[in-house]
C-alpha cells in the first residue's frame, strides 16, 4: 500500500525568529523531525525536503516521496559542528580549514561516514556529505546531538571533494 503524507504548512520568516510565534513554529517543526516525519525547507540554492538524519526510517521518506534511487546519496545539514561526530568518523585537517573559512554557507564537503549514520544516506559509501547553511531562519535540530536534516539536492554531482583523501 503506498503512503500517504500529510502536508502541514508553516511559514518560518527570518524576522519572526525570535518571537512567540516563530518558536512555536520551530517547535512544530522539531517535533516533526524527532517523530520520524519530513520537512521541506529552502538552502541558499534549492529547496530540500528533510528528515533526521540518524533516523533510517525517516530518511527512506525523502526516497519514497522523490522517487529517488538509493544510489543518489543526501546531504546532512548541521546547524553547528558540534554535530558533526554523529555523522562523521574525522574531519581531515583540510576540511577544518575550509569550513572555519566558509562555514556557515553554501559548502558542502565529503567526509568519512560515522559507522551510526544510515547507509542509505550515503549512498552506502565510505563518504557522508556536510554542509552547514547560512541562511537565517533554517530549520534547528531537534536536540543539540542530531543532525537537523538530510536533503536532496540536483547540484549532487557537484560536492566539494575537500579533505576526503585525508
Amino acid at each position: 500500500m503506498e503512503e500517504v503524507f500529510k502536508t502541514l504548512r508553516l511559514r518560518i520568516y527570518p524576522e519572526d525568529l525570535e518571537s512567540t510565534v516563530g518558536r512555536e513554529q520551530i517547535a512544530k517543526v522539531s517535533a516533526i523531525l524527532r517523530a520520524g516525519g519530513t520537512v521541506a525547507f529552502p538552502t541558499e540554492t534549492v529547496y530540500g525536503m528533510g528528515a533526521n538524519a540518524l533516523d533510517a526510517a525517516a530518511v527512506e521518506k525523502i526516497f519514497a516521496a522523490k522517487e529517488r534511487p538509493h544510489w543518489d546519496p543526501l546531504i546532512v545539514h548541521l546547524s553547528d559542528e558540534t554535530m558533526l561526530a554523529s555523522v562523521v568518523s574525522a574531519v581531515p585537517e583540510r576540511a577544518q580549514l575550509l569550513m572555519d573559512a566558509f562555514w556557515p554557507g553554501p559548502l558542502t564537503l565529503l567526509l568519512p561516514r560515522n559507522p551510526g549514520l544510515p547507509r542509505a544516506v550515503t549512498a552506502r559509501t565510505k563518504l557522508q556529505s556536510n554542509e552547514k547553511p547560512a541562511m537565517p531562519g533554517r530549520i534547528k535540530a531537534p536536540t543539540r546531538h542530531q543532525p537537523v536534516q538530510v536533503r536532496t539536492s540536483p547540484s549532487g554531482r557537484r560536492r566539494t571533494r575537500a579533505g576526503a583523501r585525508g
